[in-house]
């Protein structure tokens, strides 16, 4: 049930036409408090859809009463008129909810560019659809309603001693870091204020989205939200409950990585002895944005000669000709020269493990992405047809 595994949440979602499949297009999660505690992370791109205008005002007094969100259509880049359809989506929800629209946080998801009469009375249509549906039952439609090329939802749950986090997620392409593209929703019963939440989400996105970057493209419209209710009464150690949240948020990651468009490999890099995070954190994104490296894992081809070429053009603390570059388990290159044969490394399987050994500190870091393949091309070439 994902968000609504918590205490004090509902949700539901429900289909209004906004998909021309006819599936769920329209999402709401409620907070019935008794506390309404809210955070929210944003896309750092500067160009930026209508509902994130509005919510980065909503999360300023750090309450959060209700999240409102909508696939088939982005609603960016569609002027005033777009902008109105989003304040009207938060009044619409405020209204029937008995709260101040001031306190509703909207997200849209879909084509860039596109807006029209009908997609407002449709929106405003899964609003009040989705308010008379609300439940505690409802996480499962609410994660359904969010999927736009995704081919499944995703959705994670941690529990405690008497207390739970749960979480919803939307991506399959266009995944960057800052903030990676998605709409995410978690949620908990654990006593929060407003500090410690967007402390604690945070210090979760910094390692877990933000270091998914599977294309290096970032959209418009991404938003993580976290929502606190506070109804379990139990007030968790500030660490334990930031492992926590940043376990759920990495395993959405995960989900959304396994999911990206066209994709046949995952590949996951991990940059160790480096001399700092942010060293190993740049290493690590040159190798996942670099499309000669992403090309040859597709064709498994094991070209661990891409690897340094593609870190050799950060600022990184490092001599590229000690370094040592792990695939699949098969050391293929150590202090910058050949080792294992190519024909030693296994490529076959979707996951792909890459180990960069700097050889100069004790920090690590891990980044996510995926190959480039004939599919991906396809189906982003198609997009808006």
């Amino acid at each position: 049930m994902s968000v609504t595994v918590p205490a004090g949440f509902e949700a539901a979602g429900v289909a209004v036409g906004l998909k021309s499949t006819g599936a769920r297009d329209v999402a709401l999660v409620v907070n019935r408090g008794p506390l309404k505690v809210g955070a929210a992370v944003f896309t750092s791109n500067r160009a930026k859809a209508n509902p994130i205008l509005w919510s980065e005002q909503v999360v300023k007094d750090g309450t959060i009463e209700a999240v409102v969100l909508n696939s088939g259509g982005a609603n960016c880049f569609t002027g005033s008129f777009g902008f109105q359809t989003t304040h009207q989506t938060a009044e619409r929800a405020a209204e029937l909810l008995g709260v101040g629209a001031g306190d509703v946080v909207v997200c849209s998801t879909g084509l860039i560019g596109t807006g029209d009469e009908v997609f407002r009375a449709r929106v405003l249509q899964g609003v009040d659809e989705g308010v008379a549906a609300l439940s505690t039952e409802g996480g499962e439609d609410a994660s359904l309603a969010i999927m736009t090329t995704d081919s499944r939802p995703k959705r994670a749950v941690h529990s405690g001693a008497g207390w739970s986090i749960g979480g919803m997620a939307k991506g399959a392409g266009m995944l960057a870091p800052g903030l990676a593209t998605m709409l995410v929703v978690l949620t908990t019963d654990v006593v929060l204020d407003a500090v410690e939440a967007d402390a604690a989400l945070r210090s979760a996105t910094r390692v877990s989205f933000d270091r998914l970057d599977s294309d290096g493209c970032m959209s418009t419209n991404d938003q993580v939200t976290l929502l606190a209710s506070g109804a379990s009464g139990i007030r968790v150690d500030a660490a334990e409950f930031a492992a926590a949240l940043a376990g759920v948020c990495d395993d959405l990651a995960a989900q959304l990585q396994g999911d990206a468009e066209g994709a046949s490999h995952d590949i996951t890099i991990q940059v160790v002895n480096a001399a700092s995070e942010d060293d190993a954190v740049e290493v690590g994104r040159s190798v996942a944005r670099n499309n000669l490296f992403k090309a040859a894992i597709f064709g498994n081809d094991p070209n661990w000669g891409r690897v340094l070429a593609a870190i050799g053009t950060t600022n990184a603390a490092f001599d590229p000709y000690d370094v040592d570059v792990w695939m699949n388990g098969v050391r293929v290159c150590t202090a910058g020269g050949p080792d294992r044969p190519r024909e030693d490394v296994d490529l076959t399987p979707r996951a792909t493990d890459l180990v960069i050994d700097l050889r100069v500190g004790e920090a690590t870091a891990t980044i996510r992405t995926n190959d480039l393949t004939h599919d991906y091309v396809h189906e982003n070439s198609a997009y808006s047809s």
